[in-house]
């Protein structure tokens, strides 16, 4: 496996009670503290998590970390998604998207990055997400590449 360019063209945002309107594909997505304003648009806060899944939607709907999710919410503020469809190294986008981004709720990737050297390029609905960048393996991963 050698370096890689990643490209991600994000769609969203659905708020809470609207994730039932999130695509059923496979792909990667973030989780946001945002506010709901009049004009029917969010500002994003803050950047929760970040994750994967072959079935984006089911997954959201599905997941164990809601509750932590719900802890960085502040007054006002209520849940929001976006998401990406990646057909192919979606395990490799979502670790660099973690090591890169640092989101308080992953655990998984934030000071290891198992792969080699990748490059992300964010656009669309990608606030709060670093429109280019690189993450390298770690040293301890250097050579020990994960696959799936």
């Amino acid at each position: 496996m050698s370096a890689k360019t990643i490209h991600l063209t994000y769609e969203g945002y659905w708020r809470e009670p609207n994730i039932s309107g999130i695509p059923a594909g496979a792909g990667v997505y973030s989780v946001y503290a945002c506010t709901h304003n009049q004009d029917n648009t969010v500002t994003l806060q803050k950047l929760i998590y970040i994750g994967e899944s072959e079935n984006v939607r089911t997954r959201i709907s599905n997941h164990e970390k809601w509750p932590e999710w719900r802890r960085h919410l502040r007054m006002g503020q209520q849940l929001c998604f976006n998401y990406a469809p990646v057909p192919v190294d979606r395990l490799r986008a979502e670790a660099a998207l973690i090591n890169h981004h640092k989101p308080p709720v992953n655990t998984e990737y934030v000071g290891a990055f198992p792969f080699p050297q990748t490059t992300v390029y964010t656009n669309d609905r990608s606030a709060l997400l670093s429109p280019v960048f690189t993450v390298v393996p770690t040293a301890a991963h250097t050579g020990l590449y994960h696959y799936r």
